[in-house]
């Protein structure tokens, strides 16, 4: 989708007239203000258009926005050591720029949503029509994406939902801590009711993706509410309510959601591909062949030919081909993978499309391309490292290293991938864990696990090999959904919801994960890696390392504070601890279990 730019000039008028001394006010149609524009679905449905403009912005999805929050996880380093680096190591500056982009991007898609629901105050939704519905139901589920997004960076961003107050992000005067607020904390569950009650109103006002049919396309549904809703109240512990939405999600009061049979069609380009039967909601990118050719790097630099692809292939990317060589996959995810066989004896088919390894048993698959990286055939004695100082092991999804489409990358905003940010697999995987927290581990439990699980060819789980709920959480968060979502967005978001930041033994388990070694040896990228030997082999690094409290979250900019006098920092601006909150929320640790 393009943005449509809009003037928001002064009216034009005071035309003169022969004869007489009388003025003639006249509205120009090519220069309208915000209290002239959106008067009708027609015009309101072109700011619908920014709004989701913005949503693919490099602060955003389209580059930084996105890959914070992957290196944030314990399935990704960040094999440049440059780019990144600090928040990969949870101990970045305030001064660091970077971080400030997903805010600014984000506050500029909540501005826009902001003007779109200011049209509608005073009207009770029960006397819209359905085209009308749809227009603020999707406002209010982008707004609410937006506000998910800012508490799940940043913590305690400011609240505002009245247009007529954010005029730019420099003269921005909204608090975010009102008096009494000890921490940031209180800010940040006021955001989160916020997105609750902007995503349950939308659940209400959108349609199905089978009640849109082709409008549903790559727009935000009831089912997509329904799945960020269940999200959000994952996050705050709310395990009942959330079993509930997604128990209906499942049984398709919000549409009809299946797993596509191949893994991989969730990773391609194309119209045969995106917005398949898997996906609630996803960002639309156009086809590399049929775009601009004007990357739009901020939100200032737009162009009517911009390229509207995503950069997150070039973050990915081996620098043998062309990519920026940033992110790598965790070594412990690689063997996580190779730990456990299909019913067939074969590897587990989500390697291929994550990791970007060559393997002997791929040379003659028939399902796939075999060992392919873009149009060249892989060499088991010249592995393909991400990155040429680093090494590292290259990061499959996202990218068209799988799909034999292009020779290289093309790099910067030009990936067209478009990005599943939910799929069905999570509903269930997540309603999984919801069950699993209200009733233990139940017969139902484990089904939904399984048939996430079949479709990779894997053994079911049984029963009776999970004895205790914290002995089935293990399998969900550190087996299944690891090889299912692995070195996708959202990682971050459940380490903190788990609370793996604030207890020793999971923080120590974290810091396992996140070893890798850094080496210009390309042989050695397969290798297995163990804390234990970080200090004693040079090579060795882990991410958690240098993990300082309260950095889980991102700092507030100082820039941004400065600009802001009513704006204060966060956990990570003053590098405080946020176990206190989680633990007196009555929530709890489980404990590292080993399988």
């Amino acid at each position: 989708m393009k943005l449509y730019n809009i003037s928001l000039a002064a009216l034009l008028g005071m035309a003169t007239l022969t004869a007489c001394e009388g003025k003639l006010d006249v509205a120009n149609p090519n220069q309208q203000t915000t209290d002239t524009f959106g008067s009708t679905a027609e015009e309101l449905e072109e700011s619908i258009i920014a709004c989701y403009n913005h949503i693919r912005m490099e602060g955003t999805y389209a580059r930084v926005g996105y890959t914070l929050d992957v290196c944030r996880g314990d399935e990704v380093w960040n094999s440049s050591q440059v780019w990144y680096m600090g928040f990969d190591d949870l101990d970045i500056p305030m001064s660091d720029e970077i971080g400030q982009w997903p805010w600014r991007d984000w506050y500029y898609t909540i501005k826009v949503c902001n003007f779109v629901t200011s049209k509608f105050e005073g009207i009770d939704d029960e006397s819209l029509n359905n085209k009308m519905k749809r227009i603020k139901g999707q406002a209010l589920f982008l707004r609410g994406l937006s506000y998910y997004n800012l508490a799940g960076y940043f913590q305690n961003p400011m609240i505002i939902t009245d247009y007529s107050v954010y005029s730019s992000l420099n003269t921005l005067s909204v608090p975010n801590k009102e008096e009494g607020d000890q921490d940031g904390n209180a800010q940040y569950d006021r955001v989160l009711d916020l997105v609750e009650s902007d995503l349950k109103e939308a659940m209400s006002l959108l349609p199905s993706r089978d009640e849109g049919g082709e409008w549903a396309l790559g727009r935000a549904t009831c089912g997509a509410a329904a799945g960020y809703y269940a999200r959000t109240l994952m996050q705050r512990h709310k395990y009942s309510e959330a079993l509930a939405v997604l128990k209906d999600i499942i049984s398709g009061q919000y549409g009809t959601y299946k797993l596509m049979a191949n893994y991989g069609d969730n990773f391609r380009e194309g119209s045969a591909y995106e917005n398949n039967a898997e996906s609630l909601f996803e960002i639309q990118y156009l086809d590399y062949g049929s775009q601009g050719t004007d990357d739009e790097w901020t939100p200032v630099n737009t162009s009517a030919n911009a390229t509207q692809g995503h950069a997150i292939e070039s973050n990915y990317g081996p620098g043998q081909y062309s990519g920026w060589a940033d992110l790598s996959a965790a070594p412990w995810l690689y063997h996580l993978f190779k730990a456990e066989r299909t019913t067939s004896g074969s590897l587990d088919p989500r390697l291929y499309w994550t990791i970007g390894t060559y393997e002997p048993e791929w040379e003659n698959d028939r399902t796939t391309l075999g060992n392919v990286c873009y149009t060249s055939k892989m060499k088991e004695d010249e592995p393909v490292a991400t990155n040429d100082n680093n090494g590292g092991l290259p990061i499959a999804k996202w990218t068209n290293m799988r799909t034999g489409l292009y020779n290289g990358i093309t790099v910067g905003l030009h990936c067209g991938i478009n990005l599943r940010m939910m799929r069905y697999s999570d509903v269930l995987l997540r309603a999984a864990e919801c069950e699993n927290e209200v009733s233990g581990p139940t017969d139902q439990a484990i089904e939904w696990i399984n048939v996430v699980r079949r479709r990779a060819g894997l053994a079911d789980l049984k029963k009776d090999d999970f004895p205790t709920a914290d002995r089935l959480f293990e399998q969900i968060a550190n087996v299944e959904r690891p090889k299912e979502f692995g070195c996708e967005w959202g990682r971050g978001l459940d380490l903190i919801r788990w609370g793996f930041f604030y207890d020793k033994d999971r923080l120590t388990q974290l810091k396992e994960h996140g070893t890798f070694r850094r080496s210009k040896d390309k042989t050695r990228i397969k290798e297995a890696v163990s804390y234990s030997q970080v200090g004693k082999d040079s090579e060795l690094k882990s991410s958690y390392d240098t993990y300082i409290q309260g950095h889980e979250f991102f700092p507030i900019y100082i820039g941004t504070i400065n600009d802001n006098p009513n704006v204060v920092g966060n956990s990570a601006n003053n590098s405080t601890s946020n176990a206190s909150y989680f633990s007196q929320k009555g929530w709890t640790v489980h404990p590292v279990v080993k399988l």
